[in-house]
């Protein structure tokens, strides 16, 4: 989760682009759980 906190808070990467790395049914591969993923950005992951 480190290394996508930097990147969020640098603007390496936008909210919506980081909802590509939260593990989902559908996306088994990502990084970051939804709550960690609403720790980062301050936002719900829907």
């Amino acid at each position: 989760m480190n290394f996508w906190s930097l990147a969020f808070k640098l603007n390496w990467v936008t909210a919506e682009k980081l909802k590509g790395a939260v593990i989902t049914e559908t996306n088994r591969f990502g990084e970051i759980t939804p709550e960690e993923y609403k720790t980062i950005t301050g936002l719900d992951f829907a």
